[in-house]
């Protein structure tokens, strides 16, 4: 198991940028893959991006690619969400799970989550 603490959520105009951080504890980060989720209100929760835990190799949503960049510091046990071309439709919250499958069926791997960070995108 892993817990989670999302942060670095906002309101932004469309084309901005924000970076969402996810500080994880519980077991060794370096062993997980990791990645990021996001809910809209009124929709289910849907896979944004993850990272591999060996070779550190992304994979995006469709609707993200080119915008949105993962990342992670195994030495500060931190995974990043860079965001930037912000959109009206990234308006959610976003939060983070240690995740299972490989690309392109990245699933969470835990049922448990963190409070999430909320972005909101204007128009």
């Amino acid at each position: 198991q892993v817990h989670v603490v999302e942060s670095g959520g906002g309101l932004v105009q469309a084309g901005g940028s924000l970076r969402a951080s996810c500080l994880v504890s519980g077991r060794t980060f370096r062993d997980v893959a990791m990645g990021w989720f996001r809910q809209a209100p009124g929709t289910e929760r849907e896979f944004v991006a993850a990272i591999n835990m060996n070779d550190g190799s992304p994979y995006y949503k469709e609707s993200v690619k080119g915008r949105f960049t993962i990342s992670r510091d195994n030495t500060k046990n931190t995974l990043y969400l860079q965001m930037n071309g912000l959109k009206p439709e990234d308006t959610a919250v976003y939060y983070c799970n240690a995740v299972s499958g490989y690309a392109p069926n990245y699933r969470p791997k835990y049922d448990s989550w963190g409070q999430g960070t909320q972005v909101t995108v204007s128009s």
